[in-house]
């Protein structure tokens, strides 16, 4: 048998082909096992085998099986191998996994920063690999340098765990005071510590005293070394030795600027008489001053003969500075900028910022020095202050962490009271009751002289040209000149016609900060601002345009004449008519000249007759509350005269037109929008007969609160009204633009004499602008208002009822604003998702270079970037876009274009900020990381940089607080 298998070629093979597994129809080859056609015998074949090496599987030991595992995973691919894995998992699910070894060890140390020290001290004992974790240095630098707490070294590069070690000595040895501790030692708020008596007291004064003793001596030893001759030169002689040729020059006397009272103490000591005794006949007497600086150590020069005395130039210390800070939310912004005086710091401010970025930026501003007011310029009413977007400045808000924090840092940059220090606000907050609390409690956390307008007079920003708040707020007395404080820092001619007409400069400055912000972009926001302002100020030249009462009469009087009239020669027929309007005004007839005037000049003379009926208020005791009540009267007679005009001009010429079927508006198109204006006129007519009666019979009991709770009453009618505003301008636009007689009735009827040159826009605006007045109106009332009074009920009533009807009017704006954004940045981004979502806001948008690193393994301070693309960024209070900015010029001019293409948007939730270190190869730049990739980008100047980054890492934790 072994001879045969031997001798024949493919014995083993064909012996297997012998086989009951053998088909002559399976064309097999020598080669295989298995048929290669017949499926039915191949799966027959299979199962067959595979239950075979099941069976020896069965009766093999542990450590057959391992190996035979172990054999048959190495030979399986890697699509077989995933299959194992998936099949173990689903059969043997895992519990419990170390989310360390799981992670990336970047968001493993993410996740333990949200962790206390005590809590990763504790983490550290679970294993070595958490140990390491804990301890590294990111997670403790940050909890020790906001403490304050420095590394006397810095750590090498294989060194771990030194800053936590520098944070548990410290914590170790720190002196803690529990809060009834800190209270006995430091006192709080409402009430002054204790433990200071009143020889703690005079012993730090002395202290201060001798403080500015030592460094005025100091200063003069400075002048006196760069001020004294060179060796051998002639020099003042003061003193010497008899007999002797050396003389010798003392410093020069010191200059000390006049004491107040304050500073009693420190004049006597330093003006004491004493004298030196004299060594003999020649030597001259010192001066107690020179005395002093000898015994000080001063430093002296001497020369081989006597020269002439030579006497120093006193120190004149530069008087402090006045700083003023100014929100880009105030209209017009740029002509407070052109009008502010010399020697006043100005600090432009992003109002979409955050505290933090303000204290830097006034920090910056100041370098260092002492202020001697601080000003505040930010929208505002008669009881908060609108500091930033998202940060508002009440009475209620002042205490919490972050304003307290910020308001006693910038007021420690503030001279002290007793030395003229002091803020002032440029808001009325002294024009009502929480107003006049919220200056108090700053003056009490501050320390120091807080001023405020009372806001007695309406319109534009003129509450800052009434009377500001003095020694005695609450009474409203005040020996300064109206307008004074604010007059430190600004022009006059430019504070007055800011004051009275912002709201139209900001129509003019909008357009042209679109006109050559391209040539300006450059530029900061401070300087672009302050040359808007300068060109707008030269070109309009409103204190040119302040004329007096009589003269305004008589203009307005001729150009109505002149309308009246068809004349060939208008200026001819004004120099004639102004000539006799002069001579009838001097000799006090009516002629006929003034009878020309038509219907619109007897109108304004039977209002001024109407306005003279009212009786004087009493002067024997300056009446507050009759001088407010008298403003508000004559304010509501403008305002029922422009809502008059509504009528007289719009809506009866539109009502006679579709009458007499020359239609210009449609019926519908009147009725939505010139019906509400004339509910609300028949409103306010009876609420201004029922006031002129009030002032009629005014005594210090007479009451106009009960006339404001009857307004209060039908507050419906306003509401109506604001629902349909936005309805109202939509469909004048879609009129203006469909019917060209409409577009044409337009032009003849807006801003004319008897629209007090005002169009059908402005006109329908009057009503919101009138709210605000009431509410400042009423709010100075209340304040000049005793408890006891019949009247303070209903003004207290009136008062909340128009506050929750102006927080229905913001919050109708501000939704109306976020809609508008929303709007304007879905049409400039080409290809962007759908952005008008619930709740969701713009916050800022940023300009930047996209840049990208050649290697990546390479440090970042050694890290060189290119750049790729102009990027923008639109900051949403839940998403990041990223766009691609390109630029488009106009030929033959300077204006180019700007075109985004939408890139990427991040959810802030799942979005990581870094900073990139300043090196020699790349400024300005940080790196966004998101969950799929990351980008590096670098704006233009380091400011942009750090404002940018402030803002959006306040956005990430708004908005990780409200994903928690």
């Amino acid at each position: 048998m072994d001879t045969k298998l031997k001798s024949t070629s493919h014995s083993v093979k064909r012996w297997q082909l012998s086989g009951t597994d053998y088909s002559a129809r399976a064309e097999t080859l020598f080669s295989t096992w298995t048929p290669l056609n017949d499926k039915t015998g191949n799966m027959q074949l299979f199962e067959e085998r595979m239950n075979l090496v099941l069976h020896w599987f069965d009766l093999w030991t542990d450590r057959q099986r391992k190996h035979l595992l172990y054999s048959l995973l190495t030979r399986c691919t890697k699509p077989q191998l995933r299959y194992c894995r998936d099949l173990l998992i689903e059969t043997l699910p895992v519990t419990q996994v170390d989310f360390t070894s799981v992670l990336p060890r970047f968001l493993s140390l993410y996740v333990m920063s949200f962790l206390s020290p005590r809590d990763l001290c504790s983490a550290s004992q679970v294993s070595w690999h958490w140990r390491v974790l804990t301890e590294q240095d990111c997670l403790w630098a940050g909890r020790c340098i906001r403490r304050g707490w420095f590394l006397p070294y810095t750590p090498v590069e294989k060194e771990y765990g030194a800053w936590k070690n520098h944070y548990v000595s410290c914590v170790s040895t720190l002196d803690l005071l529990t809060p009834r501790e800190a209270a006995e030692q430091y006192g709080t708020l409402n009430r002054p510590s204790t433990g200071a008596t009143e020889e703690e007291e005079e012993r730090r004064k002395e202290r201060r005293v001798r403080q500015m003793i030592r460094d005025k001596l100091q200063e003069e030893k400075r002048t006196s070394i760069r001020t004294r001759r060179a060796w051998g030169g002639g020099g003042s002689t003061q003193t010497g030795r008899p007999g002797s040729g050396l003389t010798f020059s003392s410093s020069p006397s010191l200059s000390w600027p006049p004491r107040t009272a304050a500073s009693s103490s420190l004049s006597l000591s330093l003006d004491s008489p004493r004298t030196a005794a004299p060594s003999s006949d020649r030597v001259q007497t010192s001066s107690p001053r020179s005395e002093r600086l000898k015994a000080s150590g001063a430093l002296s020069s001497f020369t081989y003969r006597p020269a002439p005395p030579h006497t120093a130039p006193p120190i004149h210390r530069p008087s402090p500075a006045l700083l003023l800070l100014i929100s880009d939310r105030i209209p017009a912004y740029e002509l407070l900028l052109c009008g502010v005086k010399a020697g006043v710091i100005v600090v432009l401010y992003d109002h979409r910022g955050t505290l933090s970025a303000l204290l830097t930026q006034a920090e910056r501003a100041i370098s260092g020095q002492r202020v001697q007011r601080l000003g505040l310029v930010a929208p505002g009413g008669t009881d908060e202050i609108q500091l930033l977007h998202s940060s508002f400045l009440s009475e209620r808000t002042l205490l919490t962490p972050d304003h307290r924090d910020f308001w006693e840092k910038l007021s420690g940059w503030v001279a002290p009271a007793e030395d003229g220090g002091g803020i002032d606000m440029f808001s009325p907050l002294a024009a009502s009751a929480s107003g006049v609390a919220l200056v108090q409690t700053l003056s009490t956390l501050t320390g120091l002289e807080v001023r405020a307008p009372t806001g007695l007079a309406t319109g534009s920003f003129q509450n800052i040209l009434s009377e500001w708040s003095g020694g005695a707020v609450c009474s409203g007395l005040s020996d300064q000149q109206p307008a004074a404080p604010a007059l430190r820092f600004m022009c006059e001619s430019v504070l007055r016609g800011w004051c009275t007409q912002a709201q139209w400069m900001e129509e003019a400055l909008r357009e042209m900060r679109g006109r050559l912000g391209a040539q300006l972009q450059r530029v900061s926001l401070q300087a672009r601002g302050r040359a808007l302002g300068h060109c707008l100020w030269e070109n309009v030249c409103l204190e040119e345009l302040c004329v007096s009462e009589d003269l305004k009469e008589a203009l307005t009087e001729g150009l109505t004449a002149l309308t009246r009239q068809d004349e060939t020669r208008p200026l001819e027929f004004l120099a004639v008519f102004l000539t006799r309007w002069s001579e009838e005004k001097g000799g006090g007839g009516e002629g006929q000249w003034k009878n020309k005037g038509g219907d619109l000049s007897v109108a304004a003379h039977n209002s001024q007759k109407r306005l003279s009926r009212i009786p004087d208020l009493p002067q024997e005791v300056l009446d507050w509350r009759g001088a407010v009540a008298r403003e508000l009267h004559h304010s509501e007679c403008v305002y029922v005269g422009r809502l008059g005009a509504v009528l007289k001009v719009y809506q009866e010429p539109l009502t006679a037109a579709l009458n007499s079927n020359r239609a210009i508006l449609s019926h519908a198109d009147i009725h939505i929008v010139l019906s509400p204006v004339m509910h609300i006129l028949e409103l306010n007519r009876v609420f201004q007969v029922d006031l002129q009666a009030r002032l009629q019979q005014w005594d210090a009991e007479q009451c106009v609160g009960d006339v404001f709770v009857k307004l209060c009453s039908k507050l419906r009618v306003y509401t109506n009204y604001l629902n349909n505003y936005t309805t109202a301008l939509c469909t004048i636009d879609k009129c203006r633009e469909a019917k060209p007689a409409f577009r044409a009735f337009l032009k003849r009827a807006d801003r004319t004499l008897a629209t007090h040159m005002l169009s059908l826009q402005e006109l329908l605006l009057c009503p919101v602008w009138r709210i605000q007045e009431y509410v400042t109106l009423l709010q100075a009332l209340s304040v000049h208002t005793q408890p006891g009074h019949p009247d303070h009920t209903h003004l207290s009533s009136a008062l909340n009822t128009l506050l929750r009807f102006i927080a229905f009017i913001q919050k109708l704006k501000r939704s109306s604003e976020r809609d508008g954004a929303l709007e304007e940045t879905q049409q400039m981004i080409q290809g962007c998702p759908r952005l008008s979502e619930s709740n969701r806001q713009l916050i800022i948008t940023q300009d930047a270079a996209l840049l990208r690193s050649p290697d990546e393994q390479i440090p970042d301070s050694f890290r060189t970037y290119e750049q790729v693309s102009d990027v923008s960024f639109f900051l949403f209070n839940d998403a990041l876009v990223l766009t691609r900015r390109t630029v488009q010029h106009t030929p033959f001019t300077l204006a180019h274009q700007s075109a985004h293409t939408f890139v990427a948007s991040v959810a802030l939730a799942s979005l990581t900020v870094r900073e990139i270190t300043h090196s020699r190869y790349v400024s300005h730049a940080f790196v966004l990381e998101g969950p799929c990739r990351s980008w590096v980008c670098a704006t233009e100047r380091g400011e942009e940089r750090e404002h940018f980054l402030s803002v959006l890492r306040s956005a990430i934790t708004s908005a990780l607080r409200g994903h928690e």
